[in-house]
């Protein structure tokens, strides 16, 4: 059915065509000889302008009818479903699509693409329920194992092995608590269920706190930490902010070699605040460079027991819903920088 009136619509456009170019030739004698007439009624003369120099002006003007025309009724429809589209394939399902053409073939493929995206929108909350749901159950059984294991650790009566296979136990415990704390934030910052809660405070004693929670990982690997921050006081969420300097200081920290420097610096201007943790690990490679923010993806194997892949996807959510930026680059003398830049918003 489809078919038959799409070729019934392009029989149409095809004799639209045919008759315009009629219109065309049949219309450069008729003005031609206007034209000729008017000339010699009131300036007494006659001008021969070739029929070819009618056909050219005319051809010209209504080419420009043509094109507007199709413009409007064919390809401005086309233009906007390639905008909505770049907005879904970006996660925006909030998407509908409305036109007044009357040609059949436009108004199908709006409803069905208003069809799809009210399909994954269905699809992507159930998702997310879902895991916010199982994520919420994983935390109580997974506190108790952890609670009980503690209490194994400090019994005297077990036995060496005993006593290590209790260590493995609260490390994974420890590991698969991380992970499901990340997922439920990752999942209310991506639903926008974490309220806005902006207030001024001072982020330079922020991210010092950090390096204060992270002192025995660091001072452990003997690294040679330096901060040069600048007093600066800043409107934000700060709980969120937290994790960004956290997960990106603990990072550095994995990545280091032992012995190894990390510089952390925090300068203001009057439009933005920028703050970078520089590390002298390996760096990273080109193709990693591109998928560092995914989720769950881990650039580096040899430590993925460290981690999950969520921490730099939560800072890289974290800092756009403050309408900042991240970037990343390799350092010339080895090593990554990563580098924050925040609005100042008044």
């Amino acid at each position: 059915m489809k078919k038959k009136k799409f070729r019934e619509w392009s029989f149409s456009i095809n004799l639209y065509f045919i008759l315009m170019n009629l219109l065309v030739f049949a219309g450069v004698t008729i003005i031609s000889a206007c034209i000729s007439a008017l000339l010699h009624r009131f300036f007494h003369f006659s001008v021969q302008i070739p029929e070819a120099v009618y056909t050219v002006i005319l051809s010209i003007v209504m080419g420009g009818v043509v094109t507007a025309f199709l413009y409007r009724k064919v390809l401005a429809p086309i233009s906007a479903l390639s905008k909505a589209m770049s907005k879904v394939a970006s996660g925006d399902f909030a998407v509908t699509l409305t036109s007044d053409s009357k040609i059949d073939e436009v108004q199908n493929l709006y409803r069905d693409f208003n069809l799809m995206v009210q399909e994954l929108s269905a699809t992507e909350t159930l998702k997310t329920d879902f895991v916010s749901n199982v994520s919420h159950e994983f935390k109580t059984p997974l506190a108790a194992i952890e609670g009980y294991a503690t209490l194994l650790q400090g019994d005297t009566v077990l036995t060496l092995n005993q006593k290590e296979c209790t260590e493995k136990i609260l490390f994974s415990t420890k590991r698969l608590s991380d992970l499901v704390s990340n997922i439920l934030l990752l999942s209310k910052i991506e639903n926008q269920a974490i309220p806005a809660k902006p207030r001024p405070f001072r982020l330079d004693e922020q991210i010092r706190q950090a390096i204060v929670v992270l002192e025995p990982k660091w001072a452990e690997r003997e690294i040679d930490l330096a901060a040069d921050l600048e007093v600066v006081t800043y409107t934000a969420n700060e709980s969120l902010l937290f994790h960004v300097w956290m997960n990106l200081i603990g990072n550095a920290i994995k990545f280091n070699p032992v012995g190894g420097s990390l510089r952390i610096c925090l300068k203001a201007s009057e439009q933005n605040v920028l703050i970078s943790v520089q590390d002298s690990g390996c760096g990273i490679s080109e193709t990693d460079m591109k998928r560092i923010f995914d989720k769950f993806y881990q650039s580096d194997t040899s430590h993925k027991d460290e981690g999950n892949g969520l921490g730099l996807a939560l800072v890289n959510r974290i800092v756009s819903i403050h309408q900042g930026h991240i970037e990343v680059e390799n350092c010339q003398e080895g090593g990554c920088k990563f580098t924050v830049v925040l609005p100042i918003l008044s």
